[in-house]
């Protein structure tokens, strides 16, 4: 029996320790943005600026798509050498007459592409409007973009001046949440991409990959995308990641330029928001599958198969999976050795403390303007009761005074229900952030809000990603979730 009870206090410590492998990745990509500053691939760069096709997807944007050609209109970027391509999805509203307008107002340089069969996503809307492009040797760089991103003044001259070393196939842009009045969860956004895409995508140019071409900002040089076929790849939900991988694959490489900064309009609702980041994650698991003898294979790829690469992807697809780990592994010590597992607990959450500090105080370094404006999302970003728990790791005896000071007894069923639910918040946080999003379509606004505090917006990502296993597990229609424009970004 002896035996037994060791073996399985080695198994489930695994399985908490498991749960630390998203912090020590976070750790790890945080400190490589230091090293992101000698790494800009400017020593091969150049002023030469490549004919420029861009081409924008644009299903019922009569919201934002005359600014967007207004401000691309206004890059410091020569006119002459510039086409913009909106591809008509079959729209109904009154998209096709403003662009109609504005191709009026630049004859030269804005093309109107009506595409009547619309509604089938993104992808085929983009290798429609390829199929024109390639009718001539005017392209020499595609530029991939969403209807109501816009482009701040020299973003374009950043990213092209990339093209002109021939190993470089694809460029993205640094895409930032841009709403002129950003609520909490446009907030919450802007926060994530300093994390996400600020500083994960510097460190991934120090790793020498990339993970994914931003949808709304990607520069193409016209030989990569002939050597991937000439189209983007569409059956998929994830469309920038195939192209991004595909690219690579191919023998080019992708780079993040942090210094094209773009801004765009990120959902305001969480019901939004999940169906935005839902079909988001499916792609992962779809590329994830697809791909699956890439991943440790140095062979197949000297960066995309290495272990940073493949710690980087399955810290964050397989996050659930870690949160559930690192419960089952807690309540299980719990009755085999209480104090173990509650020194592991500790450990646990001291850790990701730890890292917490480090990348919240990094943001600012990264993106100041970012930080500034979302600060509070970024201190509540794990939410209320994991930051309580934070605290009562770090000072030891915090507990047992507030027990003292409570009364309870260490043994009562009042202090072993908060262990057990302490315990339980890694895989409990999930189902409260996912029942924010239920009750806010209820039409409980105040309600919604106080429970994605209590739960955190991490976990709510964690929850999207959990519910991507389940969606492709059933095998559910890729179906594209359209997410509506306003026209808030200033």
């Amino acid at each position: 029996m002896e035996v037994l009870r060791l073996g399985a206090i080695g198994l489930f410590t695994c399985l908490v320790l498991l749960a630390t492998l998203p912090v020590f990745t976070g750790l790890y990509q945080f400190l490589l943005v230091a090293v992101s500053l000698f790494r800009t691939h400017l020593e091969r760069a150049g002023q030469d600026l490549p004919r420029v096709s861009i081409l924008i997807p644009a299903w019922n944007e009569d919201a934002v798509v005359a600014v967007t050609i207004e401000r691309l209109m206004s890059l410091d970027y020569p006119l002459d050498r510039l086409r913009i391509y909106v591809i008509d999805d079959g729209s109904s509203d009154e998209t096709p007459h403003i662009v109609i307008e504005k191709a009026k107002c630049y004859p030269d340089n804005v093309i109107h592409i009506r595409r009547v069969a619309g509604g089938e996503g993104k992808a085929h809307t983009l290798n429609y409007g390829l199929d024109t492009l390639w009718k001539s040797e005017w392209t020499q760089a595609v530029l991939i973009m969403d209807a109501d991103v816009i482009y701040t003044r020299d973003s374009l001259r950043q990213m092209a001046r990339h093209l002109v070393d021939p190993e470089i196939g694809a460029v993205t842009a640094y895409i930032k949440e841009g709403s002129a009045d950003p609520n909490l969860i446009q907030r919450f956004i802007t926060f994530e991409y300093i994390t996400a895409t600020g500083a994960s995508r510097r460190a991934q140019n120090v790793l020498g990959f990339l993970a994914c071409l931003s949808g709304g900002a990607q520069l193409h040089s016209r030989e990569n995308l002939m050597d991937i076929g000439g189209k983007i790849f569409d059956d998929t939900l994830a469309e920038d990641t195939f192209t991004t991988f595909r690219t690579q694959l191919k023998g080019r490489k992708a780079i993040f330029e942090p210094n094209a900064i773009v801004y765009a309009e990120e959902p305001c609702d969480l019901d939004m928001l999940w169906k935005q980041r839902l079909r988001w994650a499916r792609g992962n698991v779809q590329i994830t599958q697809v791909f699956r003898r890439l991943w440790f294979n140095k062979r197949a790829h000297p960066t995309l198969g290495s272990p940073s690469m493949a710690a980087l992807w399955f810290s964050i697809f397989l996050m659930p999976v870690f949160q559930i780990t690192a419960t089952t592994g807690l309540l299980v010590l719990y009755l085999i050795d209480k104090e173990l597992s509650w020194t592991l607990f500790q450990l646990f959450w001291i850790s990701a403390a730890l890292v917490y500090m480090q990348v919240t105080l990094t943001s600012f370094v990264v993106d100041a303007e970012s930080a500034v404006k979302s600060w509070a999302e970024g201190f509540l970003f794990p939410g209320l009761v994991s930051l309580s728990v934070i605290v009562f790791s770090l000072v030891p005896g915090l507990a047992d005074a507030l027990s003292a000071a409570l009364g309870l007894r260490s043994e009562s069923w009042v202090s072993i229900c908060s262990v057990l639910l302490l315990y339980s918040w890694n895989s409990l946080s999930m189902l409260v952030a996912w029942s924010a999003k239920e009750v806010e379509k209820a039409g409980w606004q105040r309600t919604s809000s106080v429970l994605l505090l209590v739960a955190g917006y991490g976990p709510f990502l964690c929850a999207v990603t959990f519910a991507s296993y389940i969606k492709e597990w059933q095998g559910a229609a890729r179906t594209w979730d359209k997410t509506v424009k306003t026209g808030k970004v200033s």
